[in-house]
């Protein structure tokens, strides 16, 4: 079991910047990589950003591509989304997941077992 909680979220002005965090806890030692989705109103859940625990390597949706950053720390067993130049489409409730299989897919939301309850990000324009 991972259990995951995420923070940081909030209001600001588009053009704004934003870090969201997401702490684990639990079988940590078994997570392959960690991942954002958002979800906005009327919306399906989309990939944002993925990054593998132990050699950092990272993946981002087009649409965040050079305006978010992920990273973590593991020795805090913590992931962090810094989200730049923010925009109002980016407003959504992000959650944080984990996947611990090493799946192959990467940007569907069925490649993690494991999701944190969200946390709303709105942009105002």
């Amino acid at each position: 079991q991972v259990q995951l909680v995420e923070s940081g979220g909030g209001l600001v002005q588009a053009g704004g910047s934003l870090r969201l965090s997401c702490a684990a806890n639990g079988r940590t030692f078994s997570t392959y990589a960690m991942g954002w989705f958002r979800q906005a109103p009327g919306k399906e859940r989309e990939f944002v950003a993925r990054i593998t625990w132990r050699s950092a390597t990272t993946l981002y949706a087009d649409s965040v591509k050079g305006r978010f950053t992920i990273s973590r720390d593991t020795a805090k067993n913590t992931v962090y989304l810094q989200m730049n130049s923010l925009k109002s489409e980016d407003t959504a409730v992000y959650y944080c997941a984990a996947d611990v299989e090493g799946h192959t897919l990467l940007r569907i939301t069925t490649s993690y077992g494991y999701w944190g309850q969200g946390t709303q990000v709105t942009v105002s324009s």
